[in-house]
């Protein structure tokens, strides 16, 4: 396993061929399997978010506590956006829609983790859906995304409890805008800094969630964390390069979580869950759910 991006870039360069042909490669040596299995399970992944995203935007679920569900579809069918009809509202109501399936206790694929898990879906499938680009060239990018994800859980975490919901939703945006500019044509370099360019425009968010539940405000920030996602793919495809080295930011961002205070660590005890507002909503759902025995 690559504990770094950069080396797994330079292999990459060494090879002249992609960090996902890197990735599986490295992955079916370490598990001994070929490389076609890896790709199965992978395509097997993205049956997954696929359903999820088609289930959440139908718009008719709701989570136990009431407080999310629906929202997806009503970005998917406004026309009242300045970026309705675009691929950047799609993915905006996808990343939502697969963040609803979850709060409603859905199958999704916890990309990296299922507080964080629209984004992946959400970015890779509105792309590919707009640029008309196969499964094939999708199940590569999700191994770009698996290698980076690696990476940041060796180099930092993947946990909020950790390292609040950057370590989770500011991951996802990493791994989908390094994996969404190799899928759309960016070279190993460029994907480096895609990642840079994402995370460091998560780094010091808090994991908040409302009674510790994964609903407010998880499901939205799903929907930033693609938006960022989107503008670092942006960047790096015009040859926008960060200056701070990827490993570095990610680095970064596990010495940040090491030294956030607890409270913004998904104990709402802090944020958006410490609010007036956030404690009444948590109390009054909490009880609803009680009673109800859901």
């Amino acid at each position: 396993m690559f504990t770094s991006l950069h080396a797994a870039i330079a292999a990459a360069e060494k090879e002249s061929t992609s960090l996902s042909a890197v990735a599986l490669a490295l992955e079916a040596k370490d598990q001994g399997r070929p490389v076609a299995e890896i790709r199965d399970a992978l395509r097997r992944a993205l049956v997954v978010m696929r359903g999820a995203v088609e289930q959440g935007l139908v718009g008719d679920l709701k989570s136990a506590s009431g407080l999310v569900g629906g929202d997806a579809a009503k970005v998917h069918q406004s026309v009242a956006g300045p970026f309705s009809g675009t691929p950047f509202a799609s993915v905006i109501a996808r990343a939502l829609a697969v963040q609803e399936v979850n709060a409603a206790m859905g199958v999704i694929v916890a990309a990296p983790t299922a507080g964080g898990a629209g984004v992946l879906p959400a970015v890779l499938t509105g792309l590919a859906e707009a640029k008309q680009i196969d499964d094939e060239r999708l199940i590569d990018a999700l191994a770009t995304a698996g290698l980076i994800g690696a990476v940041v859980a060796e180099r930092a975490s993947l946990s909020g409890a950790e390292g609040g919901c950057q370590a989770e939703t500011g991951a996802a945006a990493g791994m989908a805008a390094g994996a969404a500019t190799e899928m759309l044509g960016g070279t190993p370099r460029q994907v480096g800094h895609a990642v840079a360019l994402a995370q460091q425009g998560t780094l010091g968010l808090v994991c908040d969630p409302l009674g510790g539940l994964v609903e407010l405000p998880c499901v939205f920030r799903n929907a930033t964390g693609a938006a960022i996602a989107l503008a670092a793919v942006e960047m790096a495809l015009a040859g926008v390069e960060f200056a701070i080295p990827a490993d570095e930011v990610i680095d970064t961002m596990g010495e940040i979580g090491r030294s956030m205070d607890v409270r913004y660590r998904e104990t709402a005890g802090g944020g958006l869950a410490a609010t007036p507002t956030g404690r009444r909503l948590a109390k009054e759902r909490l009880v609803s759910i009680k009673r109800s025995g859901a």
